[in-house]
């Protein structure tokens, strides 16, 4: 799905990015460039982030 139509980035560039060591916003926006242009793609560029986080989080544990 694409989360940012003015840069054309999907969730799964997201995805591959946090998978290849982005923790924050910040490394997610400088990696891909998104949400530099209008913006509305924060917010669900955002909760991807977190799932992703969340979801690495949750299989460390588990495997601990």
């Amino acid at each position: 799905m694409y989360v940012c139509l003015c840069r054309g980035i999907t969730d799964q560039d997201i995805k591959d990015a946090v998978q290849n060591g982005a923790e924050t916003f910040r490394e997610i926006r400088d990696q891909l460039d998104i949400a530099t242009c209008c913006g509305r793609c924060a917010p669900e560029a955002k909760s991807i982030l977190r799932e992703e986080l969340s979801e690495i989080a949750a299989r460390i544990s588990v495997a601990a």
